[in-house]
């Protein structure tokens, strides 16, 4: 059942992509809705399940948080060294296309372990799979646009971004079918939410943002950004 459901993901994915590649000619504003949808990504979804999956403390913070702070380290450390990396061959100034590639195979590491997630609900009851289910294929239209978004961001050839588009949406039914074989420690799942959410939000606010107000600050602009972080919370909100 979690594998028939995780196709829905799929193809939810793949509408979110698809929607991002045909308004190029808006492009600041498909930026503007994107950064929102991580935005609230982080913020609504991802931050919370990890305080509750992996939300014992060290040092008197919770795991949760500390990983979250990492994953934002983390990203700016690989950024910076990637961009010194491209400025020590002569390419100053220009956007790290590797950058773009690791920010969407972190993509699609999160839809793998949406797909875990989903595989993981409905071995607890039918009712929690399908309440995971609503969340995992609403949300996982956001991935599919984010995922093509971060990728030609970053200079990457459009047959890359589609590459790790398809990747992204097979990701979530690969995750539901190992969970026929074994399941993720609460922890650890917590644990990764945390990280990854770190690193999401850096993106959202250093890349996508700046660059969907950089050439058009306008209303419109602004507007977008809410409104990706209000579809995030009307779906965690009937996921709940």
């Amino acid at each position: 059942m979690a594998v028939f459901v995780a196709l829905g993901a799929f193809l939810m994915t793949l509408a979110g992509g698809w929607v991002a590649q045909r308004v190029t000619d808006r492009r600041h504003l498909v930026l503007g809705f994107a950064g929102g949808l991580m935005l609230g990504v982080v913020g609504l979804d991802l931050l919370p399940e990890a305080i509750e999956a992996a939300g014992t403390p060290v040092f008197g913070v919770p795991a949760a948080l500390l990983l979250f702070v990492g994953g934002f380290l983390a990203a700016h450390l690989v950024e910076r060294l990637l961009a010194a990396r491209q400025v020590a061959h002569g390419a100053s100034g220009e956007r790290v296309p590797q950058v773009g590639l690791t920010a969407a195979a972190a993509m699609v590491g999160h839809s793998l372990m949406d797909g875990v997630a989903l595989g993981a609900a409905f071995q607890i009851s039918g009712s929690m799979g399908v309440a995971v289910a609503l969340a995992v294929i609403s949300h996982d239209f956001a991935d599919g646009f984010n995922t093509y978004t971060l990728t030609s961001l970053y200079g990457n050839a459009r047959r890359k971004a589609l590459l790790m588009l398809f990747a992204a949406a097979v990701a979530p039914v690969v995750g539901a079918a190992t969970t026929l074989l074994f399941t993720l420690p609460e922890e650890l799942l917590g644990g990764y939410l945390g990280f990854f959410g770190g690193a999401l939000l850096y993106l959202a606010a250093a890349e996508i943002l700046p660059e969907a107000h950089h050439t058009h600050p306008g209303r419109s602009t602004l507007l977008c950004t809410i409104g990706g972080v209000g579809f995030i919370w009307l779906v965690v909100g009937i996921a709940e």
